[in-house]
């Protein structure tokens, strides 16, 4: 809960909670509800966009270049009598995010072969089953002064440990920059790190290793949770202390059937980003039974108690049986905006985590610009009210859709109140001009007054919906262009 009057300079605010919510109610208070609404993205009709590749996947738009960006972690396996195996970085490129080539780098021997697209690659010693190259490859969303003058940052484990190494083009990465963070320290997979801006401090989601193992039994624990840990320093070694903050609970044992031998009663890792004041964890809990990975949608303000969706819905569903992406879904939290859609790349398996045989690929999935979650006004309407916010001056700016489907399009309509919720002069919804239409960016406004004249005032803002989705709301300088 926040400290109040907001300070909401013109971060975006999402309603994926009720941080920003003081109250909401349907008009029809017992016949009608006003709740939030969840939203899956939807995967692309060319999917897999890069079949026969995977696992983990990482995707940038370089603007400079005007070109898509992959990383990916590729594997060997060299022996399967007995069972030995090597990872390393695998690099892609494409012009669109959708058509995609692996061009020949030349730049390591792989498979046997100098001809491929491996980018990066820790040394292996086949003679030691400990030393499986490079793997569970993250790029790192850190400001520019903490990557020391490269481009991109890549997180990468070893046998020796994690370690860090720059890049600016992200085929070429300086071995003279390779700096161990994590020495001796095996987390496994898919963990990230992040830059908080208003802590400045870094932030590692992992797992507990240094503590646990996987071995499940009385004295070794079972490692597979999501863990935490911060230092004010990227490029060093980070003092090993973990705390776990998000563990199974009874729920995730009764969601599938069978009940709790069935049910989700592992989390294989938690990539994280932090984006608007909010953590977004891109949760993957597993079915160690039937050997399935879903991606599920967490949040947290604080970075330490994390909010998991009713219903624990899947961010990206698992395909159908038989198809490329039925068993497992690692998605990657960068997305990147192409126009009013938000794009996230993911790692598909058909094949339970436990088997051997099968196929990957990497798939894109879409979702509105911050659409996550919206509230949803009922057919008869009903009614949003933030907590006490400052108004930061600017204009409003809501991300809105009242054309829902199977409905008669519906309205939306602002008026701003005082503490009591006494409405300000020239600012009811009389004064509103409804809003009736579909937009990730629409500007409100009222009859006769400008909602900038009220800078530096404490007011909240009352949002009426009448079938219609308000996903967030934000301050801008911006005037309207639609």
């Amino acid at each position: 809960m926040p400290v109040e009057p907001v300070e909401i300079g013109q971060q975006t605010q999402f309603f994926v909670d009720d941080y920003i919510v003081d109250n909401r109610w349907p008009l029809l208070k017992r016949e009608e509800v006003l709740v939030r609404t969840i939203h899956q993205a939807e995967k692309h009709p060319a999917n897999p966009v890069l079949p026969g590749r995977g696992g983990y996947v990482n995707v940038v738009w370089d603007e400079e270049a005007r070109l898509y960006r992959m990383l990916y972690q590729d594997s060997w396996y060299y022996s399967l009598e007995p069972l030995k195996y090597t990872y390393a970085v695998a690099y892609a490129q494409s012009p669109d995010g959708i058509h995609w080539e692996t061009p020949n780098l030349g730049i390591y021997q792989w498979k046997e072969s100098g001809e491929n697209n491996i980018c990066w690659q820790a040394p292996t010693d086949r003679k030691s089953p400990e030393t499986i190259g490079a793997y569970s490859q993250y790029l790192l969303k850190v400001p520019a002064e903490h990557r020391r003058g490269y481009k991109y940052v890549m997180y990468y484990v070893t046998a020796k440990g994690v370690q860090l190494v720059g890049s600016n083009d992200c085929i070429h990465w300086d071995r003279s920059s390779v700096t161990p963070i994590g020495t001796d320290f095996h987390p496994d997979t898919h963990s990230s790190i992040l830059w908080d801006p208003v802590s400045e401090t870094f932030v590692w989601f992992t797992r507990a290793t240094d503590r646990y193992s996987d071995s499940g039994n009385l004295e070794r624990g079972a490692t597979r949770r999501v863990a935490r840990m911060e230092n004010k320093q990227l490029w060093t070694e980070w003092p090993l202390q973990t705390q776990n903050v998000l563990i199974p609970d009874a729920l995730d044992a009764i969601n599938q059937p069978g009940g709790a031998v069935d049910g989700f009663n592992f989390f294989y890792a938690m990539p994280t980003r932090y984006h608007a004041g909010i953590y977004w964890g891109f949760a993957e809990p597993y079915r160690l039974k039937a050997g399935l990975i879903e991606t599920h949608l967490t949040i947290s303000r604080n970075g330490r108690v994390f909010e998991r969706l009713p219903g624990r819905p899947s961010l990206i569903g698992l395909g159908a049986d038989g198809t490329w992406d039925d068993s497992m879904i690692f998605a990657n939290p960068d997305w990147i905006e192409v126009g009013d859609r938000w794009h996230i790349y993911y790692a598909g398996v058909d094949r339970p985590h436990h088997a051997t045989d099968g196929t990957t690929g990497i798939g894109l999935a879409t979702i509105r610009k911050e659409g996550f979650v919206s509230l949803r006004g009922p057919q008869h309407g009903g009614v949003v009210c933030t907590r006490r916010i400052r108004w930061p001056g600017g204009n409003l700016q809501v991300n809105c859709n009242t054309l829902l489907p199977d409905q008669e399009p519906g309205e939306l309509k602002v008026r701003i109140v005082d503490s009591a919720r006494k409405a300000l002069p020239g600012f009811n919804y009389q004064d509103s001009l409804p809003f009736q239409g579909d937009d990730t960016a629409h500007q409100v406004t009222w009859k006769g007054r400008r909602i900038d004249e009220l800078q530096g005032q404490v007011v909240r803002l009352e949002f009426f919906l009448t079938r219609a989705d308000l996903y967030t709301f934000r301050a801008t300088s911006e005037e309207a262009t639609r």
